[in-house]
């Protein structure tokens, strides 16, 4: 047990504590409220420390945790964007491709050429042609060697060979290829050739005499049934005439309407027309057409009623008479 003295020294101990305890609850301004704040600031400075220093370790696990949510929230969106991107460049290829087919209707059905469609699969060059490409149709679609090719600018190539599902196509630009041509408009031939530039071909008058100007539009005079090419086919524009009327050679740089650095829809011509198109296939060919018949007529009768209203005060049954003289003049031209 214990000693008399540790029982009278735990004794007032007890007291002391009861009589401290009783002073703190009566208002908190006991002997020890000084002492207990300045424990509680050092206390509480130490736990904020400890915080600040402690926390990125405690918050390890939700950060952790947030930057998982996040990394496949961004591996999510990278997907979806993606396939996106995808889904927009396959809309851009159909819409060309639909593009390209059009433009071939176009010209098919204006010159009334039968075609074969196909796509350009492969690009290089073929005995001892630089300037080729491969087409997925070939002679189980009815496509034969020296058959025409064209898109929907114009003249594109010719057939050099196929084989049962393809066709290789040696274009109007390499240095060996030649299409013999007439200026739009006139009676005037000559060759267009490669030149060995996507951009350009040369053509060469045959009469050296002929008038052929800047601007001036070429398309192929044709050959014996179709083949090679076609009749009426746009070939070019002319941008540059070498040497003057007269001279013994004459060259035009020609610029092919078809951009040979963007073939993609094709069409194969397997029956040309019965008779030749002459200008009407030309891209810009509501140009070269300038008015229809009836629209200059009625424009020649409103300017010439003006002019006898300015010069002379006729009667109105006067104009009976022009007007039948103009009626007349569509029916002499039209019977040559």
């Amino acid at each position: 047990m214990f000693s008399r003295r540790t029982r009278i020294l735990l004794a007032v101990l007890v007291v002391a504590s009861l009589t401290f305890v009783i002073l703190d609850l009566r208002g908190g301004e006991g002997p020890f409220a000084t002492a207990r704040n300045v424990v509680s600031n050092v206390l509480g400075g130490m736990e904020r420390a400890a915080a600040t220093v402690f926390s990125p370790i405690t918050g390890a696990g939700s950060w952790w945790s947030s930057m998982r949510d996040q990394a496949n929230q961004i591996d999510t969106l990278t997907a979806e964007n993606q396939a996106l991107r995808t889904e927009l460049n396959v809309l851009k290829n159909d819409k060309a491709r639909a593009a390209a087919l059009d433009g071939l209707l176009r010209v098919a059905s204006v010159g009334q050429y039968r075609f074969v469609p196909a796509e350009v699969i492969a690009i290089g060059p073929a005995q001892d042609f630089s300037w080729t490409v491969t087409v997925d149709a070939g002679r189980n679609d009815g496509i034969e060697q020296d058959m025409s090719v064209i898109n929907g600018a114009g003249l594109v190539g010719r057939v050099l060979k196929t084989t049962a599902n393809t066709a290789t196509v040696v274009l109007i630009v390499d240095q060996g290829s030649a299409v013999g041509g007439r200026v739009a408009g006139t009676e005037e031939i000559g060759i267009a050739a490669g030149t060995g530039s996507q951009d350009s071909l040369e053509f060469e008058l045959l009469d050296p005499l002929a008038d052929i100007r800047v601007g001036d539009a070429i398309v192929s005079f044709g050959s014996k049934n179709g083949r090679p090419y076609a009749p009426g086919l746009p070939i070019g524009e002319v941008v540059e005439v070498k040497g003057t009327s007269g001279q013994l050679t004459r060259v035009a740089r020609v610029q092919p309407f078809a951009d040979m650095s963007q073939l993609s829809v094709l069409g194969v011509v397997t029956k040309p027309p019965r008779e030749d198109p002459r200008d009407s296939v030309l891209p810009r060919g509501d140009d070269l057409s300038v008015v229809p018949s009836p629209a200059p007529l009625g424009g020649d009768e409103a300017a010439g009623d003006a002019a006898v209203a300015d010069d002379t005060d006729a009667t109105p049954a006067e104009p009976a008479a022009p007007e039948e003289e103009t009626a007349a003049v569509p029916v002499e031209s039209d019977a040559p």
